[in-house]
């Protein structure tokens, strides 16, 4: 077993537009890819990709079996690099857009929210893959699925919040939340507009950029238009965790 930090990045807002026209569908999947891209990006050496679950990326990181003073104290700004990093690859697919489907023209109301947590970890391989197990893999999944009255937030359970920095820690707001199976945790929770609010600089109209970014949404959309894959069919959490609000 190892001592981890999890933090779960979820794209919300997805499911109030879909629609069931395939352009619709094979655009949006487009979209929501490209933003999961964005957020990994952002991330970088700092957390560790687990695996994508549908609209939400799941992330890890190794700490010390002893997490020391400060060892988190940099998470409210990795939280803050990945929302900048979501909010810049908004902003170019709504002023590149040259389509008007749902899929395409609804992207602005697309939100970004983490959920948090400390505890062990267990690897296990599965063929070629190496998968994440144990009871707090599970905590950090079934916080997901929350009483937070906000769209845009970070979620944290008790201890990454008394490790967080104090710019984090002064925004936290207490709550309790019930998770399926695990009863009780303490949480705090804090909006993301208070905790990061610096915005990306204003993005300024391209015709070579809106054009690359039609042969690229195109490229990526053929097979679904095809019926050689179908679209949004991941866009579900697996089974064994709990389902969240879209």
């Amino acid at each position: 077993m190892a001592r981890a930090v999890f933090v779960i990045a979820d794209i919300g807002g997805y499911t109030r537009f879909m629609k069931v026209h395939r352009i619709n569908l094979a655009h949006a999947q487009y979209v929501v890819a490209q933003l999961l891209e964005a957020v990994i990006d952002a991330a970088g050496s700092k957390l560790k990709l687990a695996k994508l679950e549908g609209d939400a990326a799941f992330f890890y990181g190794l700490l010390t079996d002893q997490p020391k003073e400060g060892e988190l104290a940099k998470f409210a700004d990795t939280v803050a690099a990945i929302r900048t990093g979501f909010l810049r690859r908004r902003q170019e697919l709504d002023v590149d857009r040259l389509c008007d489907c749902e899929g395409c023209t609804k992207v602005g109301e697309l939100k970004l929210k983490f959920v948090a947590h400390l505890g062990e970890v267990a690897f296990q391989k599965v063929k070629r893959y190496k998968e994440l197990a144990g009871v707090d893999v599970i905590t950090v999944h079934r916080l997901l699925k929350n009483t937070v009255p906000i769209a845009e937030y970070v979620l944290m359970s008790e201890p990454i919040y008394e490790r967080a920095g104090d710019h984090l820690r002064s925004f936290g707001k207490q709550a309790t939340e019930n998770l399926e199976g695990l009863g009780d945790l303490t949480t705090y929770y804090a909006d993301l507009e208070e905790v990061a609010r610096v915005a990306p600089a204003a993005l300024e109209p391209s015709r070579l950029r809106r054009i690359v970014a039609w042969m690229k949404l195109a490229w990526r959309s053929t097979p679904y238009l095809l019926g050689l894959r179908k679209a949004c069919d991941g866009f579900r959490h697996p089974p064994h965790q709990a389902p969240h609000p879209g």
